[in-house]
């Protein structure tokens, strides 16, 4: 198939390069601007860019999807479909007519659970075992045309965003190639969403980051996975923010005040509702991250009250 790609982060560089391996044409690559990254600042394209250029495809980066020229462009180039991975715009209904076979999204639920910006991210903070990747047709909607397949994936105790994205990004390549190739052979057709089952999952918000000491081990330990690698799981220590980038955790009766940071041999242990979080990566502001251990040596206090600013 003629194919035009829309994609950006790291999360569709597999399915942008399935294709290409596959012996697909992806004639063009759309994608978000480039945007100041990192504690410099600099302005650097997104992953899907870069791997475009590695390739010799062309690229076109508009700050937003609706311009006219956009719009021209795939018309003239006429493909038989266009392929979604996280672009991060919802596309104007009008442009969903030009492709011959529409545009075909790869979304990293089961849908229609988790529809939106953060189905990776939200899905480990809800504490579910299995979500999965769901190629669906877009429509008008949010997430909800119909889907040509869907696959598995479980979600371990030891899993992040980041480590489960990677690996719902190489299942959802795989199963878009098998699409691709179906739905040009006629073999194949999308099935209607059961609306009234659908959940959300909404773009994370930096709020969101801040630790509320006071609920439950579990809960706490499951936004601190699915909250990376932003805003990050954070609360204050003396004024100062205080990322956690991962921990595990103990459920245990204790009668410490909720926030209290204990620091034992071991390294350092949080207070909670029915338990403790034990940091291994933290991010003191204005420091690199470290882990806990070399963190606990810099403790003057062997108790320290964490909470808001």
């Amino acid at each position: 198939m003629r194919l035009v790609f829309l994609g950006t982060p790291d999360f569709a560089v597999p399915s942008l390069n399935a294709l290409i391996d596959s012996g697909h044409d992806v004639i063009l690559v759309i994608t978000q601007p480039d945007r100041p990254r990192g504690r410099g600042k600099k302005r650097l394209g997104p992953p899907v860019k870069q791997e475009a250029l590695k390739k010799a495809i062309p690229v076109v980066q508009p700050e937003r999807i609706r311009e006219m020229e956009i719009y021209d462009r795939l018309t003239g180039i006429k493909p038989d479909a266009v392929v979604v991975v996280a672009y991060g715009q919802i596309i104007p209904e009008d442009m969903l007519l030009i492709p011959r076979y529409g545009f075909i999204n790869v979304h990293a639920s089961l849908l229609p659970l988790y529809r939106g910006a953060a189905p990776i991210n939200r899905a480990i903070m809800d504490g579910i075992d299995v979500t999965g990747v769901s190629i669906m047709k877009l429509d008008a909607g949010l997430d909800t045309g119909p889907v040509y397949m869907q696959a598995k994936e479980r979600i371990l105790s030891t899993d992040d965003a980041i480590s489960l994205g990677k690996r719902l990004a190489v299942l959802g390549a795989e199963k878009l190639v098998e699409i691709i190739d179906l739905i040009e052979r006629g073999k194949i057709r999308a099935v209607p969403q059961d609306h009234e089952r659908a959940t959300y999952a909404p773009m994370l918000k930096k709020e969101e980051g801040l630790i509320d000491w006071s609920m439950d081990v579990v809960t706490i330990f499951n936004r601190i996975r699915g909250l990376v690698p932003w805003p990050c799981a954070y609360t204050y220590m003396d004024s100062r923010l205080l990322k956690i980038w991962k921990a595990t955790f103990v459920k245990e009766d204790h009668l410490q005040e909720h926030g209290m940071l204990i620091k034992d041999g071991k390294g350092i242990k949080v207070a909670c509702k029915g338990g403790f979080i034990i940091p291994q990566k933290v991010q003191l502001e204005g420091k690199k991250i470290m882990d806990s251990q070399a963190f606990a040596c810099g403790l003057k206090r062997s108790n320290v009250l964490l909470g808001g600013r």
